[in-house]
């Protein structure tokens, strides 16, 4: 008896060590289903990493955030307070350039001097230049050149947000939908914000204003009002040309001067100070592009209303 006891015992103990051992082995992954572990992290990591963005001005900025939404992180080249008539980018903005995705181009003056230098830190990047299919507005005093404001026009920006859209598809398809969905709500507000405007301005008495740089003209042109700026071409005033700005202000009662707080506001102070004036300061480059552009539109209509 003692002896079957002592069998027993060690049939036991070896069913315990089998059962032991078989639940070892399902628990432990094999080398394929590690794999197939890590490759869904992969993919997963792909499809939730946002797009590294590109732009030259901070309006650009929020156009592709209203598309993109969270599938975006965008870079501005112009920060704020600098002019993107004259900026030159810093180096860590030339390292950021090498992990976009794309550059969305607008036309303002600095990207002539550095766009090839863009292109060679990153030659995979593709240069999508928003102006296309924009309708362009030509300088009265130099018409063979164009007006690059585009961003001011309510219905240029959005022919730009459909170009944004088209890029962001193609280079995400899997989100094509949802930028769809976002363009369609963004260009809502735009149709929102242009009807505002034209509420606001279709009925003021007097439609002529002085600028110092003549960023609104594609503003003038679509609310049918007319810029008169200090800045021509590039450049300031001479002399008898501020006189004959003092001279036409006083003839058409002219009391405010616009100027933006990127350009010097000597000139506009002088013209105030001649007129019996004031210099009331605007920028087109708010990065809070329809509540800027409202409260811009607000800003002229009491203005031009007295």
């Amino acid at each position: 008896m003692k002896e079957l006891r002592i069998i027993g015992l060690f049939i036991l103990m070896l069913l315990l060590f089998v059962a032991c051992s078989s639940d070892e082995s399902e628990s432990v992954s094999t080398p394929e289903s590690e794999m197939e572990v890590e490759e869904a992290v992969v993919e997963e990591t792909a499809v939730t990493t946002p797009l590294q963005i590109a732009v030259s001005i901070l309006p650009q900025k929020y156009f592709v955030e209203r598309i993109a939404g969270d599938h975006a992180v965008v870079t501005v080249m112009v920060p704020p307070g600098e002019s993107p008539t004259t900026y030159e980018p810093k180096p860590d903005q030339l390292t950021a350039l090498s992990e976009s995705a794309v550059y969305f181009r607008i036309g303002v003056p600095f990207e002539n001097a550095w766009m090839e230098r863009f292109a060679a830190v990153n030659s995979d990047m593709p240069i999508v230049d928003t102006r296309d299919g924009v309708n362009m507005r030509y300088w009265e005093n130099t018409p063979e050149k164009t007006d690059l404001h585009i961003w001011i026009s309510p219905a240029e920006v959005k022919v730009q947000a459909q170009t944004i859209t088209n890029s962001l598809t193609e280079l995400d398809p899997d989100h094509a939908a949802e930028y769809q969905s976002n363009l369609d709500a963004f260009l809502t507000d735009i149709d929102t914000l242009d009807a505002d405007i034209h509420q606001m301005l279709d009925g003021v008495t007097d439609r002529k204003f002085i600028v110092f740089h003549p960023s609104w003209g594609y503003f003038a042109r679509d609310y049918d009002l007319e810029m008169i700026p200090i800045e021509v071409d590039g450049q300031e005033p001479s002399a008898a040309e501020l006189a004959n700005l003092i001279n036409r202000a006083q003839e058409e009662n002219i009391k405010v001067v616009f100027a933006q707080p990127e350009f010097s506001t000597s000139a506009a102070t002088t013209i105030a100070d001649q007129i019996d004036g004031e210099v009331l300061l605007i920028s087109p480059l708010n990065p809070d592009w329809i509540n800027n552009l409202h409260a811009i539109a607000e800003t002229f209509a009491s203005v031009l209303g007295e």
